[in-house]
Parts: C-alpha cells; structure tokens; sequence
C-alpha cells in the first residue's frame, strides 16, 4: 500500500478540515486522534471515499509515512503538545519532522525547536489562520522552526495555503525558533483591534445615527468595495442582516460579552516586555475582559445618571475615515513589534513577505496590505509603517475627520476607547516634545534616577539634588 505524504494528529475544526484541503490537493494523508470514536465518525464519513487513512495509534500513524515523515500536530496548546512529542519522539526517525499548527506560545517553541533538534528531529511551529473555511478552502500559513524541514514542508503548505489575486501562495518561510508562531501570535493581536475598532464604529451608526441593522450591512458592504475592504468588514455586512429562525435580527440578542483566548494578551505582554507601544490592541484586550463584566457594567449604568450634552450627528464619512485611520495605527503598531522581535531574538523577519502573506485566508486579509507590502518592499529598514509616504498621505487625508468624530462622541458619552487610543498614539508619535520630561524630573527627584539634557549629547546622564538635602549618588540609569 502506497504510504501517507503526510500524517495529522488531532481531529477538531481546523485539523479535519485542514486534512480535507491537503487531500483534496493530491495528497495521501494519515490521521490519527486520541479518541477512536472520532476516528471512525471522521473515516466513515466526510473522510469517506477519500485518500485518507486513520490510525489508533501514533505508532502506527507513523509507520505509514513517505520519509522524511512529516507528522503535523492541531491540539490545544500547551501540556497536550508536549505529550505528543514525548510520544513521537520513540517512533520517529533522524531527519523526521514535528509540526505544530495550533496557537501556541512562541516561547514554547523556541524551547520544542531546541529539544527536537537535540533528538536528531526537525521541528517546524506554523502559525495557521482562517478559521474553518480557511482551513478546508486555504489557509495563510506562517511555517518557522528548523529550517531544513522547509524543502520537505513546503511543497504541502504551499499547494493548500490561499493564493493572493497574483497566484502567489499566502505561506512562506517565517525563521528561526518560535518565529512562525510569533507572527501568527502578532496576526491575532492585531485582529483583536480590528474587531474593537469595527464594534466602534457599528456604536456610533447604531447609537449617534440611528442606523437600521439593514443600513449598518449595507454601509459595511459599500465600504468592502473600498479602502476598507477586507474579511472582517465583509462578516460584518453579513452579520448585521442575519435572522434567527424567528425573524428578528440576531445580532440585537447576543448578550455583550466577549471571550478571548489569550494571544491578544500575549501580543500585549511581549509588547511590554520589548518597550514597543501597543496601545491599541492593549485596549481592545481589556475592552473584552471589560466586557465580561456584565453584571458589574449593569450596575454601574444605575448609578451614574449620565447627561450627554447636545451633540452634532456624525457623517459616515467621519466614521469611514477614524475606522480606516485607527485600522492604520493598528497594523503599524504591530509590525513595529515584528520588527523589535526580529531584531531580539535574531530572527531576521521579512515583513514585506509577512504582510503578503495576510493577503488572503486569514482573519486580517485586507485591501491595504499590499500597501504594507510595498512600504517595506521600498524600505527594508523602514522604523514605522507611519513614516512611509502614503501612510503619511493616508493619515493627513483621514485626520480632519477622525478629529471630529472622536469630539463629537465624547460630547455624546459614547465610548469609543479604540478609535481614542489610535489617535491619541498618533498625537504622541508626532509630537516632538513630549511630557516625559516632567517624568523623568520626577523620577530623579525622590529615586534619583538620573536624566539627560536637551544642552547636553545624547547618552549623558546627570542627577540634581533637586531639595539641598540629598547626596550627589544617583541610582543609574536603565530600561526594564
């Protein structure tokens, strides 16, 4: 019997189907899952009649592979990866390779890639985006890890990932160690904040406009056509005229709580622990963790009695622009963060491929990334998206009216905490003098940590004995 190109282990959403595209690319494909029921009900039915076998025991999943065997992995992150290693690990040749396309944390496989290789194994963590559909019908695919698994991998992830409008494949070699997961990690970050930001908008239409949910789709669906044209947009035309079987809007049921997983808080804790603002999507994480708090929300709305003063009706052409504009300093923001990680863990990140790679299957696909694509296409050492000429245009065109939809909404008291976040990051990111310098003053005066001097070069440090009591020591300064 002819052996499986390729072996998959874990039969949920994203691995069936992801098993469904490869074999409906030409190739034979071996599964195996913990538990034998969904082994059976997968085989004897939408894997039926199909070049598909399944195993019941990973031992055996591995005897059916071509070599190098390439066994790929979709379970929960965390303990249950590092289960299926140690299990692998016995059944598994040199040369052989382990791949994990969950959400795990980077960190974790920068350790796997390490531990693999002291095996004699090659070890490949991919980022894998596009839900369900994306999966069945071609995902982006962000493979990074040992990278001489990539001649061996890249023909599957290639065949199955989306293509852009130009044919071009949205998966490409990310680098080394838990790189191919941090992108995909920075991916859902920046998701978070375009789903913050797209809620926002949705507010102001329903709550300073009056809008229909009909006339909410279809200006979410003439603004797809558009600049904003993108996956997210386009759901949310959808959405916002879908109806239960009763007849009456879904939307208008769904209780306003919303969950998350933990990547975008992940994206914020790296952010963090590199000193790249990240501002937006911080937001848009604890906006959700906000959210969750409904009861405590409820009871809060009785007691504030909340008078919003007379307020002007915002255009659409004001909620367009703040959208497009925060949209901006969204994915700026994270691919400074790319950026700094690249330099950090030495990783050598191509953000131009990165931004190609978006193009199409993921969540985030959207019309602006070949924009993305070119900035960095034109300036490989490019510091900020924001500094690249048309996002400079971009920004200066949408400015007037983000400004004044931004006022009119806190004179209405409607929150919009992303929209504010991304204008007040601009405002802070163009403004020459900041008022970091009282803090810095501050910070000298009762811990003495020293500060710099506009009439001094750069990397001097000096210390004032700001009362007349204190000494001349000061404490050093440095940057957690």
């Amino acid at each position: 019997m002819k052996k499986s190109d390729i072996g998959l282990i874990g039969l949920g959403v994203m691995g069936e189907n992801l098993v469904l595209n490869m074999e409906s690319k030409g190739f034979k494909v071996s599964v195996y899952d913990r538990t034998k029921k969904v082994i059976d009900k997968f085989i004897n039915g939408r894997a039926a009649g199909k070049n598909i076998s399944g195993f019941e025991t990973i031992g055996e999943l591995a005897q059916s592979l071509t070599a190098p065997r390439k066994v790929m992995m979709m379970v929960r992150a965390g303990d249950p990866v590092d289960m299926i290693i140690e299990q692998l690990i016995p059944v598994l040749s040199p040369g052989d390779i382990i791949i994990d396309g969950g959400n795990s944390n980077y960190a974790d496989t920068e350790r796997r890639v390490k531990y693999a290789e002291s095996k004699n194994l090659l070890y490949v963590g991919t980022g894998v985006s596009g839900g369900e559909k994306g999966a069945l019908q071609g995902p982006s695919i962000m493979p990074g890890g040992s990278f001489d698994a990539w001649e061996h991998i890249k023909p599957v992830f290639t065949t199955i990932a989306a293509k852009a409008e130009d044919g071009t494949p949205c998966c490409e070699w990310i680098g080394g160690g838990g790189s191919g997961h941090y992108v995909k990690m920075v991916h859902n970050g920046i998701e978070y904040g375009d789903m913050q930001l797209i809620s926002e908008a949705y507010a102001v239409m329903k709550k300073m406009i009056n809008l229909s949910n009909e006339e909410i789709a279809n200006i979410f669906d003439e603004w797809n056509k558009g600049k904003l044209q993108s996956y997210l947009v386009e759901i949310t035309a959808d959405i916002m005229r879908y109806k239960d079987k009763d007849g009456n809007f879904l939307i208008d049921k769904i209780l306003d709580t919303a969950g998350q997983k933990g990547t975008g808080k992940w994206s914020v804790n790296s952010a963090m622990d590199m000193g790249i603002p990240l501002n937006l999507i911080a937001v848009a994480v604890f906006e959700r963790s906000l959210s969750a708090r409904k009861d405590l929300r409820t009871d809060a709305s009785k007691m504030y009695h909340l008078l919003a003063d007379p307020f002007s009706t915002p255009d659409l052409k004001e909620i367009h622009d703040s959208l497009y504009a925060s949209k901006l300093i969204s994915y700026a923001q994270g691919f400074d963060l790319m950026h700094q990680a690249s330099i950090e863990y030495d990783w050598n990140l191509n953000l131009s491929s990165v931004a190609k790679i978006w193009r199409n299957g993921c969540i985030i696909r959207s019309g602006f990334l070949n924009r993305i694509s070119e900035a960095f296409e034109e300036k490989h050492d490019l510091q900020s998206l924001l500094l690249s000429k048309y996002f400079v245009n971009e920004i200066n065109e949408a400015l007037p009216k983000w400004k004044s939809l931004i006022s009119k909404a806190v004179i209405a008291e409607i929150s919009l905490p992303a929209f504010s976040s991304a204008i007040n990051y601009f405002f802070s990111f163009s403004t020459d003098k900041s008022p970091a310098s009282l803090i810095q003053a501050q910070r000298d005066y009762f811990g003495a940590h020293t500060f710099e001097r506009t009439d001094r070069l750069r990397g001097e440090f000096f210390h004032e004995n700001w009362t007349g009591e204190g000494g001349d020591t000061a404490s050093g300064s440095y940057n957690v």
